[in-house]
């Protein structure tokens, strides 16, 4: 029987399904047999910063995870996605990118997924960006498309247009819209069934 589980290092109480608090690499090395006994499909997605525009810009640092995330899901050996940031594409094996528009969005919000453990997929058409986003600090109107970063204003039309209504300002800003894990989850889903079926 498989189970829907988020882990995260630090406390997620908007978060709505079943949750640990754990270090995430650490959580997958100690509970191996669990993992492999109760899941099918493990989707990453390691802190961003490192390879954020903003992060560099403002000289913070943050470290790389997506190598030893990677090492830790290999060693579980289940299939697994890896997100991540544009600026991160290049350290991501062969990967994917999916936009907003490709699922009636109104946000372009690119991000990047390795594909592993014998599962891969492919992303939809990438549709032309004909809309402009509205610029940080003005009001942001129902239809408009909108950068949800900073202080961005109209939290209540970005999280019914991403599908996210659990979260607040602080999630929506770093959050990935879950069309895209819908859109991955149907492909596992997809070649999982055929697999079985032959």
């Amino acid at each position: 029987m498989s189970v829907l589980l988020g882990v995260d290092k630090d406390p997620q109480p908007r978060y709505p399904f079943n949750f640990c608090q754990s270090d995430a690499i650490a959580f997958v090395m100690e509970n191996l047999d669990f993992l492999r006994e109760h899941v099918d499909l493990v989707h990453a997605s390691p802190p961003c910063q490192h390879d954020s525009d903003c992060q560099r810009i403002q000289g913070r640092e943050h470290p790389d995870l997506i190598g030893p995330t990677r090492n830790a899901l290999e060693a579980l050996g289940l299939p697994y996605v890896i997100e991540n940031v544009g600026g991160a594409a290049a350290k991501l094996r062969d990967p994917a990118e999916l936009c907003g528009a490709m699922f009636g969005l109104h946000t372009y919000r690119h991000r990047y997924f390795e594909a592993g453990g014998g599962f891969s997929f492919a992303a939809p058409g990438h549709p032309p960006h004909l809309q402009s986003t509205v610029k940080m600090g003005r009001a942001l109107k129902p239809g408009d498309f909108y950068h949800a970063v900073g202080n961005f204003s109209n939290v209540a039309y970005v999280r019914e247009d991403m599908g996210v209504t659990w979260m607040n300002r602080d999630g929506i800003r770093e959050c990935i819209p879950p069309a895209y894990t819908e859109y991955i989850g149907r492909q596992f889903i997809q070649q999982h069934t055929m697999i079985g079926a032959s």
